[in-house]
């Protein structure tokens, strides 16, 4: 059903003004187009990307008033003006983005309100823009000669755009630098262990909201025929992060959901509430703000998700049974070292959590790092991974100094790793959790992936993720939801993520944590043919008979530092660590 939807509401969209109907629906639909050009932005922005912005009406103002000012006052032509508008929105997101992206918490919502406000007042006051009038008399787009009017000719033009950006939007977030634009509302630190450039995909996602809406504007300029500054306030930017929202924020088709209820609602309560409180005013803001707050509590994935959950979700077709298989990385000869870890420190303020540790792993070792919970190990993974920076010491890979690095270069080098608590993205299906690890083993940029020129790699990519997935025996269970699983499956899930990028090195914090007893075992017998592989790997875990019969050699901590090094058995006999770790010294 779902492959049909599409289909179908583009041709009726499209053939909407051929159809016998009022000139005010022909009216309505165009905004509701508009709006949802600029809500899909959002969608990407803040639903996918976790990126608030409220200044999403200045990028409209951005391309309204750039079709205004060369049609009407240079003569120029309306496709060079959209060209140019779209232009300055990208290099107006460029400059915020650089500015604000780098930073957490409330620095890009703000900031957008600021460049909102700033724009908005600039229109307003410049004399050659118009100041409050705005631009008047803009003549009518025109299309191979064929004037587009304001209704149901450039109906055509605003929808073909608009399901051309829906159509675009959906084939990049089922691509590989849309499964990385997924991973960013999750926090950094696993897109980044995956090889991901976070700060480069949120400055892509903004940018594209930013063509969007001037896009849209570019449009809105040609249907009101006349630009001022009011359409573009803030207060209009809230609206559309409102319509982004209600509709379902997660979602492509929650823009046009939530373009059409805001629209089609707003046109009925400035009729309707005049005449039940008897007096003239913007009342309909009040309602709209009673329904966000409605909606936030008892809707937080907006409108969409009630019509999402009565169809069946679409499993992914497989395609991918002939496809070539990725690059691989050489693996190091047997023996050689790999990793050197010198002396590493780590202090928090006044606490040393790592107190100069040093070890190393060569290829084909299964290292083990035990101790008490507190001991420092995490942390002491941390600081191999490039997650947490160093105070002192120094971490050698193959010779080559990587303490420093960031977490995405490190991971380019040939380590992988997963994490003590599980981090996934609960929305994708299990088989696309660890396609994401195959980031650093693709090349498709976002432009290729919207115009869905990527399907020869994706197939090459899903390959790969089946391969690791079926590994790891979870192959029955690749396309169901992450979010729906148990922790012991996706601790697993996490592991096959990490072999799809291709390691020389894996490092597993508590892998067998929430496993029973036989995918214990079955997860050690893996581990082992890895390293058969040519893989070496460095473990953290407190199951103890998990890690004496898989091991070569074990490092032991305790608060911080490290208490000894050796074989298993002499682990095991050792009467310090027994005191240590194990509470007692018989």
């Amino acid at each position: 059903m779902r492959r049909f939807a599409f289909p179908i509401f583009a041709a009726v969209m499209l053939l909407l003004p051929a159809l016998p109907v009022p000139d005010f629906w022909i009216t309505q639909s165009n905004y509701i187009g508009l709006y949802a050009l600029v809500a899909l932005g959002l969608v990407l922005l803040t639903g996918v990307a976790g990126l608030t912005s409220f200044g999403q009406a200045a990028f409209v103002g951005v391309g309204a008033y750039t079709a205004a000012f060369m049609t009407v006052k240079m003569a120029s032509s309306p496709w060079l003006a959209l060209l140019v508008g779209v232009g300055l929105a990208v290099a107006a997101a460029l400059l915020l983005g650089a500015i604000t992206l780098r930073m957490s918490g409330h620095y890009l919502p703000l900031a957008t309100i600021a460049w909102g406000l700033a724009l908005n007042y600039s229109m307003a006051n410049m004399e050659w823009l118009g100041k409050y009038d705005g631009i008047l008399n803009i003549p009518a787009l025109k299309v191979l000669g064929w004037d587009l009017g304001t209704g149901r000719g450039l109906h055509v033009m605003i929808w073909l755009l608009a399901l051309l950006a829906a159509w675009g939007a959906m084939n990049l977030l089922d691509s590989r630098p849309g499964r990385a634009i997924r991973a960013l509302k999750n926090g950094a630190t696993m897109a980044e262990a995956m090889g991901i450039s976070t700060f480069r995909y949120k400055l892509v996602v903004f940018i594209l909201a930013a063509v969007l809406a001037a896009v849209s504007g570019w449009l809105f300029a040609f249907f009101q025929r006349t630009v001022s500054p009011s359409p573009f306030a803030i207060g209009k930017g809230i609206e559309y992060l409102f319509i982004a929202v209600l509709g379902g924020v997660s979602h492509v088709w929650g823009a046009f959901l939530g373009a059409a209820v805001v629209k089609l609602t707003e046109d009925q309560l400035q009729v309707l509430l005049p005449k039940l409180i008897g007096t003239s005013g913007n009342f309909e803001t009040i309602v709209f703000g009673i329904v966000l707050v409605l909606v936030l509590k008892y809707a937080p994935d907006g409108l969409w998700t009630f019509i999402g959950k009565r169809l069946p979700r679409p499993v992914r077709r497989k395609d991918w049974d002939n496809a070539p298989p990725l690059e691989s990385r050489d693996k190091p000869a047997q023996g050689e070292l790999l990793l050197q870890v010198q002396a590493v420190r780590k202090e928090f303020g006044g606490l040393v959590a790592v107190n100069d540790v040093s070890f190393e792993i060569r290829a084909g070792d299964i290292v083990g790092l035990i101790g008490p919970n507190g001991a420092g190990k995490s942390t002491t993974f941390n600081l191999v991974t490039g997650v947490l920076s160093l105070t002192a010491g120094d971490v050698m890979w193959r010779g080559e100094r990587i303490s420093g690095l960031p977490s995405r270069t490190i991971a380019r080098r040939g380590i992988s790793r997963t994490f003590q608590h599980v981090k996934m993205i609960p929305e994708m299906t299990v088989l696309e959790n660890v396609a994401l690890g195959g980031y650093l083993r693709g090349h498709t940029g976002t432009a290729r992936a919207m115009l869905r020129l990527d399907r020869d790699e994706e197939k090459r990519l899903f390959a790969e993720a089946e391969r690791q997935v079926a590994r790891i025996g979870m192959a029955d269970r690749m396309h169901e939801l992450a979010g729906n699983l148990a922790l012991g499956p996706q601790r697993l899930m996490e592991i096959a993520r990490a072999l799809c990028t291709d390691p020389a090195l894996l490092l597993l914090d508590e892998p067998a944590a929430g496993l029973r007893h036989k995918e214990k075992q079955a997860l050690a017998d893996v581990l082992r043919q890895l390293r058969g592989e040519g893989m070496s790997l460095l473990l953290v875990e407190h199951d103890m008979e998990f890690v004496m019969g898989l091991t070569d050699r074990i490092v032991v901590m305790e608060f911080g530092t490290k208490l000894m090094e050796g074989t298993p058995s002499e682990v095991q006999a050792s009467p310090a660590v027994r005191a240590a770790y194990l509470g007692t010294e018989h």
